[in-house]
């Protein structure tokens, strides 16, 4: 039965996106490709590996099994011709990475530019979302992620700034009119913006000073997924809604331009930065090895 390695490949690009548009905007391919190759491939196997209709695409049983065996072996297939690149001058080929979208927006601008320029051959293809992913099962070959949500048994390395902050500010006008705080208790009596994780649950608001630690369940207008769509709640608390908690980076601007002022900046959690992770039990494919090389050239000693 002679399979091709192409088929085998646009068949779990479908099975992993659920969908032959989404997989197609994953591999960079066309939809009506991925369709042909896995109507092709069910040819050769004389079995149905999807369930189609007008609203989903998932995988039968036997595809489901399929998909979950292709996986490490089409990765050990990767990473055996992988090989070749240690023979190149340069590295060359895709590396894909799964990164929260915090990280996408403050961390890899000042990062992926240089590499892209160092490593001209190096196709980099990066998926931001905040939710759990098993990066090997879903084709990835590593991950982005802060210290309390690396996976075991996972190799991590530094990236980007090793101490952040979460900040709280609000609009100069909004504190004209509401107030102040002094204490982060007091913010029990403001207007928050808190944000909605991808478990469902709401934020809680932490801080601490000289050993002090406060905890909060803030409460406010408006209530936003962290993610795509903190910028909107950015935006209400520069036209004075309330008061924001969100990484010191991301409001920087906004505080040397003085559209928002601090709140309760002495009070402000510090905690470590993230980590680049990939599983320690697999060759490592040139991409990623150049990538983590790059990393670890940009630190300093």
């Amino acid at each position: 039965m002679a399979i091709e390695l192409d088929d085998l490949n646009a068949f779990l690009a479908v099975a992993r996106a659920g969908g032959f548009r989404d997989a197609a905007r994953a591999t960079g391919s066309s939809a009506s490709g991925l369709s042909e190759a896995v109507s092709r491939l069910e040819t050769r196997l004389g079995l149905r590996l999807f369930h189609r209709s007008t609203r989903s695409v998932r995988p039968t049983e036997v595809g489901g099994r399929l998909a979950e065996r292709l996986t490490p072996a089409l990765a050990e297939v990767e990473s055996a011709l992988d090989i070749v690149n240690g023979f190149r001058e340069k590295p060359a080929g895709t590396l894909r990475l799964n990164v929260p979208v915090v990280v996408a927006r403050l961390i890899l601008p000042g990062i992926v530019p240089a590499f892209l320029a160092a490593f001209p051959d190096i196709r980099l293809e990066i998926t931001a979302e905040d939710g759990f992913v098993d990066v090997l099962a879903a084709g990835y070959d590593a991950g982005i992620r802060y210290d309390e949500r690396l996976e075991q048994d996972m190799i991590a390395v530094p990236i980007g700034p090793r101490v952040q902050r979460y900040a709280a500010a609000a609009a100069p006008a909004y504190l004209d009119r509401r107030g102040r705080p002094r204490h982060p208790r007091d913010l029990l009596a403001h207007a928050c913006l808190p944000g909605r994780l991808t478990s469902g649950g709401i934020t809680t608001w932490e801080f601490e000073r000289e050993g002090e630690a406060v905890k909060l369940d803030p409460s406010g207008p408006l209530v936003v997924n962290l993610g795509g769509a903190v910028e909107l709640a950015v935006a209400a608390t520069l036209a004075g809604t309330g008061i924001i908690y969100l990484f010191e980076e991301w409001l920087r601007p906004y505080f040397e331009s003085g559209a928002l002022e601090p709140v309760l900046p002495e009070w402000w959690l510090a905690f470590p930065g993230p980590f680049l992770y990939y599983p320690g039990r697999r060759l490592v494919p040139a991409p990623l090895r150049a990538f983590i090389d790059f990393l670890r050239s940009q630190r300093p000693d």
